[in-house]
């Protein structure tokens, strides 16, 4: 049957919404300023209290946004929206009139009890079946994502009947025609349009409430989320729901689409497509404050440039939540049956909740019963919270549903008397300025090692010269000296020789010339003055040799002279390692203010979330020096000392280390390359450095199965990372794990090897390379191993591949029969289907699921044997998620429910 629902979901509903504006909606657009909407509201108040008509002090939904952090009153706004008659109602109702009258001049509804007599309602705002979707959400959602971007918490709800067009009000993508865009996406729009993606961001969450479980529509698998509440506060957090961040509409767009494609849906006679469950999207806007650290720095024009930089930057924080309530419906009505009727149950069970809720907070009631669902505990913000809240509650025309709108409008009236407390979400970005400190002691500490190193090449520059120089001084001393006395011990010689020679001839002429006797005389006389000559000579060496003993003299006090000044220069080497003390003195009563000021945060925290002004309590210095970190457990204490040796060797030594000769050394050094990638801070380091370059080449070239195994190991914990998955592949990684995973008899190598492809299998742009490169059949080779580990992942990679290929095929971009089918994995898929092992058993189902979502794939699964573990899995899978996955597929498959019925299979 069509309904309402239906049509306003796939915009084919009797009176477009896009249609003229009329004289009435002209009207309300003027009155749109808030001081006369004001004015307006007070006068309409008047005029109801002296009518008798029911209402709850109306008021401008586009009302100011408050400033104060102590927090400000705020009323939770209603809207009431009448969808127009469908095609079924044009032709039931038509001898009939509308159950309701609007009149939106006054902003009030009449509801027709029967011919004669009307009951009257006021709201904040009266939207007809004209109303467009531009319109709705100025006059709803706009002054609400306004207070989310000044730093408030903001809601934004539909409630009403199924088959009312909440969802076509909120959830509207106008992929066809943008004047048909929802809520949602008009929200989303102004918010990117108003922040800076430089210094703010905006992330999301998309979850759905569906039979009492919190289930992530981003992640299908996460489908049990718990509700975390802050006992001081009251804040509710879901630390395990997805979050998205957004850096443009388009994302945002096929994020959503994404997240739809997973909602549950039922058809029922209210509605062709009746949501199941209630959904949620929650938007987070952090934004920086411009202009406060101005502020901050003219009136503290002479401090110091470390205290500026101490100065933190101020956040606020604001939350946006979009609630989708799955319509109330009467069984009769609806023809809800078996699981469907489970599912009307659980929505009408959650719905009572919500309105008993909302009975006591109207009523002032000191009891308000929170915890009856999740959906209230959800909301706890919304009703009696910090948020601005704005209701639109949707209802339609026919009287044959007129206790369904009386429910609705009542909800609405009761709703419009809960008050909710707004305050302001800010804070400081201590995390910014810690990084700035971490930055500013880097380079202190780099500056002075370079000041250091230098310092230290100075010295040894002039120590080898000095000792060059006297080396070279005592070269030259030692080689004029040898000259020296060799020159002289010549010259003697040659005098004594020509001396004896003369006297020698004169001796002999003696006794010949006796009567030349005077002459010889005077000879001898000439010789005396001869040897007296050379005596002079003689002295005269002598003295050149003092002279050169005194030169020697000096050179030696000179380097006397050096030794002193080395002794100086060892001195200020002494003075700047003290000063080095003193500047490590200083970094370490840096790290203290850091640590302090983290403290300072947590209590300024703690004092905003109370909403009281005042101090940070003294004793944080006491609480500061009583905090010391305890390590008591071994591991704890191995990672310790792996970080240690990372700070102190450094990255680039460790990774250097995997090269070397030494086979003990490398498999040290690919341990702890191992260990650190564990961690996810330090992965993104190791890529950088060139360790997965590393790892691969080790993986290829070592021959030792330790290093094989761990090499593998650190391998798969990169790959969890998407980036790191494509750089593996372009290294030709898969090629080296098939190699390695063929050669390996470890059953833990080959655990490893599997885990790494398996995370490899799930990134949807490498179906094709990966299968090209021998990834798949990798894994199936693998399987001869036999030890229920290794079998754990490869059915977990047979997943994942099976999941994207699901997903490739549900968006059209992949034809033609499973990869895993051509690559022969079928058989072992069917084999284990039904294994004792529930990891393996797990997700060998979600494979078979998977590969029957695809029709081409229907004929070899049927022949495979696999369709009577489809049907199996649909009745007896001990998870509830996997069964109706089953079921659907099964339903849904006209070739599965031919050969079913072939065979003479009731299903």
């Amino acid at each position: 049957m069509a309904s309402g629902g239906a049509n306003y979901r796939n915009g084919t509903q009797r009176n477009s919404l896009k249609g003229t504006t009329t004289a009435t909606d002209r009207q309300l657009s003027m009155n749109s300023n808030p001081s006369k909407a004001a004015l307006k509201n007070k006068s309409l108040s008047s005029v109801g209290a002296s009518s008798g008509l029911r209402k709850s002090s109306p008021g401008s939904l586009g009302g100011g946004t408050a400033k104060d952090d102590a927090g400000v009153p705020g009323r939770v706004r209603v809207a009431v929206r009448l969808r127009p008659r469908n095609a079924e109602e044009s032709v039931a109702d038509a001898d009939f009139a509308d159950c309701v009258e609007l009149q939106p001049e006054f902003k009030r509804l009449k509801l027709r009890k029967n011919n004669w007599d009307t009951d009257t309602y006021e709201f904040d705002e009266v939207l007809t079946e004209f109303a467009s979707q531009k319109r709705v959400y100025e006059i709803v959602a706009k002054p609400v994502v306004e207070s989310v971007l000044d730093g408030y918490n903001g809601t934004v709800m539909a409630y009403g009947q199924t088959g009312t067009g909440k969802t076509y009000t909120l959830g509207r993508l106008g992929e066809e025609d943008t004047a048909d865009r929802g809520i949602i996406v008009r929200a989303m729009e102004d918010i990117l349009a108003d922040v800076s993606l430089e210094s703010d961001s905006v992330s999301v969450s998309y979850l759905q409430l569906y039979m009492e479980s919190l289930q992530d529509l981003l992640d299908p698998t996460n489908d049990n989320i718990s509700i975390v509440e802050d006992p001081k506060s009251g804040d509710v957090s879901l630390p395990g729901a997805t979050l998205v961040e957004i850096r443009d509409q388009q994302s945002f767009l096929e994020l959503l689409q994404l997240g739809e494609a997973h909602r549950y849906a039922a058809n029922t006679r209210l509605n062709t497509e009746s949501s199941r469950s209630h959904a949620l999207l929650m938007v987070h806007v952090k934004r920086s404050v411009k202009g406060r650290e101005l502020a901050h720095s003219s009136q503290n024009g002479n401090s110091t440039n470390m205290a500026k930089s101490l100065r933190p930057t101020l956040v606020r924080k604001g939350k946006l939540v979009v609630v989708d309530l799955a319509g109330s419906e009467r069984i009769d009505k609806s023809g809800s049956e078996g699981h469907t009727l489970e599912e009307a149950k659980s929505i009408n069970l959650s719905l009572s909740a919500l309105g008993k809720c909302i009975n006591a907070l109207a009523e002032n009631s000191a009891h308000v019963p929170v915890r009856d669902s999740k959906l209230t505990r959800l909301l706890r913000d919304s009703f009696g919270g910090t948020a601005r809240t704005s209701l639109v509650i949707t209802i339609g025309p026919s009287p044959r549903h007129r206790g369904e709108t009386t429910s609705t409008i009542m909800f609405g009236q009761r709703a419009m008397k809960v008050e909710n407390m707004l305050k302001l979400k800010e804070e400081f970005d201590y995390k910014s300025l810690a990084r700035k400190l971490d930055i500013q002691l880097d380079k202190l500490i780099m500056e002075h090692e370079r000041k250091q190193k230098a310092f230290e090449e100075e010295i040894e520059r002039i120590t080898t010269d000095t000792q060059n120089q006297i080396s070279e001084a005592e070269r030259n001393y030692a080689d004029a000296m040898e000259k020296e006395r060799l020159k002289y011990q010549k010259d003697y010689m040659e005098s004594i020789k020509k001396l004896e020679e003369k006297w020698m001839m004169n001796q002999h002429k003696l006794g010949e010339r006796k009567d030349q006797m005077a002459s010889t005389a005077e000879e001898v006389a000439e010789l005396q003055k001869l040897l007296s000559k050379e005596t002079s000579l003689r002295k005269a060496a002598e003295e050149e040799v003092n002279n050169l003993k005194s030169q020697l003299a000096q050179l030696k006090m000179s380097e006397a002279s050096a030794n002193s000044e080395i002794l100086k220069l060892r001195k200020m080497l002494e003075d700047e390692a003290y000063r080095k003390e003193k500047l490590e003195g200083e970094i370490s009563m840096l790290q203290t203010q850091l640590l302090q000021l983290s403290f300072e945060a947590d209590e300024t925290r703690r004092r905003l979330d109370r909403g009281g002004p005042g101090k940070v309590p003294g004793g944080l210095d006491s609480l500061i020096s009583q905090v010391r970190p305890q390590v008591n457990d071994s591991v704890n204490e191995e990672k310790a000392s792996i970080a240690n040796l990372f700070e102190q060797v450094g990255l680039q030594k460790i990774l250097s280390l995997l090269e070397a000769e030494d086979a003990d050394v490398r498999i040290h050094a690919v341990k702890v390359v191992a260990n650190l990638a564990a961690e996810e801070s330090n992965q993104q380091k190791i890529v950088e450095a060139g360790g997965l370059t590393s790892l691969l080449l080790l993986l290829g070239s070592s021959e030792d199965e330790t290093i094989h195994r761990v090499a593998a190991g650190a391998i798969a914990n990169l790959a969890m990372n998407e980036t790191n998955q494509e750089l593996i592949m372009s290294e030709g990684g898969i090629r080296l794990l098939s190699i390695t995973a063929a050669n390996a008899e470890d059953p833990q190598t080959l655990r490893m090897v599997a885990g790494a492809i398996a995370n490899l299998c799930g990134n949807d742009k490498l179906q094709n390379k990966l299968r090209g490169e021998g990834g798949i059949k990798a894994l199936l080779g693998m399987v001869k191993c036999g030890h229920p580990d290794v079998l754990a992942q490869v059915a977990r990679g047979i997943a994942n591949f099976a999941k994207c290929e699901s997903r490739a095929s549900a968006q059209g971009s992949k034809t033609g029969r499973s990869l895993l089918i051509e690559d022969g994995a079928l058989p072992w898929i069917v084999q284990n289907a039904n294994n004792d092992a529930s990891p393996i058993r797990r997700h060998i189902e979600l494979a078979v699921c998977h590969l029957a979502q695809h029709e081409v794939n229907a004929r070899d699964m049927i022949t495979g044997g696999a369709l009577w573990e489809l049907v199996r899995i649909s009745q007896d899978c001990s998870r509830e998620d996997i069964r109706t996955l089953a079921h659907r597929t099964l339903t849904s498959s006209p070739t599965f429910l031919a050969e079913l019925r072939r065979l003479r299979i009731d299903y």
